[in-house]
């Protein structure tokens, strides 16, 4: 079909559209040049807002591929969002691009001292989470169609390769900030202050390239609205980085109950002490009244309390030092140092090896006066050895040359972490079980912290099914321990009491009992031992399938 000569078309015809010069103070290649170096840097902030805010949610809220895939989903939607919104402020791009930059400055800037704030004094931190993927993924979506409006005012191109200019530029601005993140940002600045800094380098980036390149595009009261703007902007970030240190001291107050005694970040987490020097019971030195218990956070976690670690400890290490040798030890975290203490009771030890991969908190426990108090300086007793390494590769690398050269071990503690925490799933895996089982004498017994069978009965049961499935033979038991005072990370509600839960592993049944060897104990009687484990018995989860490193089955 023929189109009819444009003379016989109905309507006035439109003029093509005129494009308007640039109007740059630099010539258009150094112009273009700039744009693409702020691409760079925009990119660079973006990707460290969407890292602190999932390292921040893992280690507030925990599960962290849950926590990662929360931020990274809703982030990649509202960029989808914050693109097709951006359409509209194409026509006004500079002034865009402008503002776009000192909102996302602002709030990826407070957004890691928000959440921490609404951790501190709420008691929740998702809702905040979630809103502020959804904000910060909006502004950065809205980045690129503003960019590719600018880039193209500047020189004319095709669209295919001003696209690939853009994008080669933002990758890898992401590459470098994504790389900054954890080996310059945390380290030297940590994370309230690394995303003050980014906000800032944000505002000054963005707010630099409006109102110095393209600024004879802007309007005088543009152009003072934008100025105003990234200077209040600059202003609050700068305010909140010298508050940062006694609003984190405020907000480790609220979260603790009372101000830390020592609050270190190591290189594998937070590590907190809360309490007196002495211990439970002991009197402050001037104070006139009791001291409050020592207690031991990791990550905002309670790990230990001096008013009832002893039942736990307990539990974890004498069933284990029943029915056999007990001559070789091999305890796989433990860094506190007391399973070492309850080990050291045994005049039959001969060697303990524990397997930490916390050098500071090790550190901490060899010389913090509580914490070396209330363990006995078991880490320096010569019967000792300390190894900082990860338990998983500890077992699959060093472990059989030990075996080898000094004999298997008759007694393997696991006093690691809930296996309901993500980080720590493979330390619960059949894989894992496997390595130990390796390193277990044939009489040897394993005894593993499963996490409390009563708030989570499903990981617990599992962790007993991987055992099994790694060859070896359970028998499962619980203690109870004393009620929490207030609300923690682990969901004990003032009241509640704390239950642990325990499974007892060899290559033949084991039975649950205590050695005629056995020290003096506080609370763990054979008749308690006995209730523990026909009270768990009767609750028995089967036919739940094991945990492996490619199946990892645990949850929160």
């Amino acid at each position: 079909m023929i189109d009819p000569p444009a003379a016989l078309t109905s309507g006035p015809r439109k003029p093509p559209e005129v494009v308007r010069p640039p109007r740059l103070p630099v010539p258009a290649g150094l112009g273009r040049l700039l744009v693409l170096a702020v691409v760079f840097l925009c990119a660079a902030c973006g990707l460290v807002y969407e890292l602190e805010l999932v390292a921040l949610s893992s280690y507030l809220v925990g599960d962290s591929v849950t926590q990662a895939s929360v931020v990274l989903s809703v982030m990649v939607f509202a960029m989808g969002v914050g693109s097709l919104l951006a359409k509209r402020l194409r026509c006004r791009a500079a002034v865009g691009f402008g503002a776009v930059e000192a909102a996302l400055a602002l709030t990826g800037g407070v957004s890691a001292m928000a959440l921490y704030a609404c951790f501190a004094w709420f008691g929740q931190s998702r809702p905040a989470l979630v809103g502020f993927s959804l904000v910060i993924g909006v502004l950065i979506g809205a980045e690129v169609p503003l960019l590719m409006t600018l880039i193209q005012r500047i020189r004319n191109q095709d669209a295919g390769g001003a696209v690939a200019d853009l994008f080669a530029a933002d990758y890898v601005g992401a590459l470098v900030g994504g790389l900054a993140f954890p080996f310059l940002l945390l380290p030297l600045l940590g994370q309230l202050s690394g995303a003050l800094v980014t906000g800032g380098v944000n505002a000054i980036a963005g707010g630099a390239l409006v109102l110095g390149l393209f600024r004879r595009d802007l309007s005088i009261r543009a152009r003072r609205s934008l100025l105003a703007a990234n200077a209040l902007v600059l202003v609050l970030l700068a305010a909140c980085t010298v508050l940062a240190g006694p609003f984190e001291a405020a907000a480790r107050k609220a979260v603790y109950g009372t101000g830390p005694r020592v609050a270190v970040r190591t290189a594998v987490q937070e590590v907190v002490l809360t309490g007196g020097t002495g211990g439970a019971g002991h009197a402050g030195r001037g104070a006139g009244r009791a001291e409050a218990p020592l207690a031991l956070y990791l990550d905002g976690r309670l790990r230990v309390s001096a008013r009832d670690e002893f039942r736990y400890h307990e539990a974890l290490v004498h069933p284990a030092m029943a029915g056999g040798p007990h001559g070789r030890v091999l305890v796989l975290g433990g860094g506190d140092g007391l399973a070492a203490r309850e080990l050291l009771r045994y005049s039959g030890v001969d060697s303990v090896t524990v397997v930490e991969r916390d050098s500071g908190l090790v550190r901490l426990a060899r010389t913090d006066p509580g914490l070396a108090r209330l363990n006995r300086r078991s880490l320096d007793d010569p019967r000792v050895r300390v190894v900082i390494a990860d338990a998983f590769d500890w077992l699959r690398r060093d472990a059989r040359r030990e075996v080898r050269r000094d004999g298997p071990y008759d007694v393997v503690l696991s006093d690691l972490p809930d296996p309901h925490l993500t980080a720590g799933t493979k330390l619960y895996s059949q894989e894992f079980y496997g390595l130990a089982a390796r390193a277990l004498a044939r009489d040897g017994r394993l005894a593993v912290h499963a996490g409390p069978p009563r708030a989570r009965p499903r990981s617990f049961w599992t962790v007993e099914a991987t055992l099994r499935a790694a060859g070896l033979r359970t028998v499962p038991y619980g203690m109870p321990g004393r009620p929490s005072g207030g609300p923690d990370r682990d969901g004990a509600g003032p009241g509640t009491v704390r239950y642990w839960g325990f499974l007892l592993a060899g290559r033949t049944t084991p039975h649950p009992g205590l050695s005629p060897a056995a020290p003096p104990l506080r609370t763990l009687t054979p008749a308690l031992l006995r209730s523990g484990h026909l009270a768990l018995a009767r609750t028995r989860l089967s036919g739940l399938p094991p945990s492996t490193l490619m199946h990892p089955r645990y949850g929160g």
